[in-house]
């Protein structure tokens, strides 16, 4: 037995127990046993990518399959580790097996939705993020909502995307992406106190990013604050001096 094999063992064996009558009794010999030794394959394999190693990833979760075919969440990492190796066609297709074989779990749309956000096919996320928002117990919904709305607006659809990130606020007051796109978009039609509202509460949220801080300058302007423009044109300057929010604020001034 190889020393990997070996290691492989030793967690199957915690999770399932090996009995001994003289020589271990192989788990892989019981259902029980076979289900421990696939999830203990599948966290080896999610451990990997959450660490950053995808190439490590792929032997568990291949071990994994091996033991289940039909297992809905090895594919679903699977798709992850080859979105992360930037593979689309690979991650497409375990995507796809992975909801098939899930009956329609609302995380894996989710997830199966950014991926298709990623490859810029927003028309078609949404479709999964819409399918993904139907389930009322998914402990993720404000997020679908969310993601409904960045897609909304890279299909031109401003006031959908508004009802998208209100219904994600409405569940999670503290979605940072739908505060700050609220208030941008409160911002471009002239609604400049709403704006203001939502840039603040995003602010207790979130970190300053390129886009917020340059907002942020713009709504001080407006509300004639010329300390708080300053400091955080000094901030935009400070963290984000090659960014085009940047060039855009010198061109502002």
């Amino acid at each position: 037995m190889t020393l990997r094999a070996a290691l492989y063992l030793s967690v199957v064996c915690l999770l399932v127990g090996c009995v001994r009558t003289g020589g271990s009794v192989d788990p892989l010999t019981t259902d029980k046993g076979r289900d421990a030794a696939r999830d203990a394959y599948i966290q080896l394999g999610v451990g990997q990518l959450q660490q950053g190693s995808t190439e490590k990833a792929k032997d568990p979760l291949r071990k994994a399959l091996e033991i289940d075919p039909s297992s809905s969440e090895a594919h679903a990492i699977l798709a992850l580790v080859f979105q992360q190796e930037m593979e689309p066609t690979l991650a497409d297709e375990h995507f796809r097996k992975a909801i098939s074989l899930s009956k329609g779990e609302a995380r894996l749309h989710n997830n199966y939705g950014s991926f298709l956000y990623e490859q810029k096919q927003y028309a078609q996320a949404v479709e999964q993020f819409t399918i993904a928002s139907k389930d009322t117990l998914y402990t993720e919904r404000s997020r679908v909502f969310e993601n409904l709305g960045l897609a909304s607006l890279q299909l031109g659809q401003r006031d959908q995307a508004k009802k998208y990130f209100t219904r994600a606020l409405r569940m999670n007051s503290g979605r940072p992406i739908a505060l700050l796109n609220m208030a941008q978009i409160s911002y471009a039609e002239g609604q400049y106190v709403p704006a203001q509202s939502y840039y603040q509460s995003f602010s207790k949220q979130s970190r300053q990013s390129p886009e917020s801080l340059l907002l942020g300058i713009r709504l001080a302007r407006v509300f004639e604050d010329r300390d708080q423009a300053a400091s955080l044109g000094l901030q935009l300057k400070r963290l984000y001096p090659g960014t085009p929010e940047y060039q855009q604020y010198l061109s502002e001034q």
